[in-house]
């Protein structure tokens, strides 16, 4: 009992968390690590190794929701994991030789992630106009080769983004798989993303662990909140309306990303 009560407001902020990336696969690395550095006051580099491990385990659980209602596109997932995986591994290796990344280096990255994120909400809200322009224009989608080519390249720069900042699975992730596939339903785009960011976030986790930058007390606390959360996030995608779903999306894309600017 003394560990729930110590641990209130680490399963408050999982269960909040825990929703959003339940309903749109996105906000956990971009919303947790700003939360449990700015507020929590946990050290930058325990708080990303701890929000890799929360990471991967609550969207193990979104995958199986998810899976269960349909909303995943294995082949997608497979070609982000051909390109994440690999860098994700490297990555942990730069990290282990060569220490975190500068503040100078992480802000950059964190202004362009942010901008990216902020476009994406938009882009979620014009969906419509986007599709009708896509049919009139069919010639200027990616097809075949290049699109799975693309995806290949695009997973791969997510495996480093995440390996070093948390940051990526979810924002960039959702970000580039709307683009790259705009037919793609709002619950399809969350259930794709949580699933290739499990085998990513894990081996993201386990180099972190490595490196002795997991909290696991925190994490437990964090993981109280979140499963059941994530777990009715993912129904709650498959049961309410498209555009409620979308407009929650670009909601969470937007907040994130003018969070991840005045970081």
């Amino acid at each position: 009992m003394q560990f729930f009560l110590d641990h209130t407001p680490f399963i408050v902020a999982g269960a909040l968390v825990g929703l959003l990336v339940g309903m749109t696969g996105v906000g956990g690395g971009s919303l947790m690590t700003p939360l449990l550095t700015l507020i929590f006051g946990v050290s930058p580099a325990a708080a990303v190794g701890t929000d890799l491990a929360f990471a991967a385990i609550t969207k193990g659980f979104g995958t199986v929701a998810h899976r269960f209602h349909q909303n995943i596109h294995w082949n997608i997932v497979a070609l982000l994991c051909l390109g994440s995986i690999p860098t994700a591994a490297l990555s942990v290796i730069a990290l282990k030789y060569f220490g975190p990344i500068s503040d100078d280096a992480n802000h950059l990255m964190r202004i362009c992630i942010g901008i990216s994120v902020v476009l994406t909400a938009v882009s979620l809200l014009l969906r419509n106009k986007i599709l009708s322009w896509s049919k009139k224009n069919p010639q200027s989608l990616l097809e075949g080769m290049s699109l799975k080519v693309s995806t290949v390249i695009v997973g791969a720069v997510i495996g480093v983004l995440v390996t070093i900042s948390s940051i990526g699975a979810g924002a960039i992730g959702a970000t580039l798989i709307l683009l790259l596939y705009p037919k793609l339903t709002a619950a399809e785009v969350a259930g794709t993303d949580i699933a290739y960011a499990v085998p990513l976030t894990t081996l993201s986790a386990l180099g972190h662990w490595w490196l002795g930058n997991v909290d696991f007390d925190l994490l437990l606390g964090l993981l109280i909140g979140s499963i059941p959360a994530i777990w009715l996030g993912a129904k709650l995608s498959s049961t309410l309306p498209e555009r409620v779903i979308r407009a929650t999306l670009a909601t969470t894309l937007f907040l994130v990303g003018i969070k991840l600017l005045t970081a």
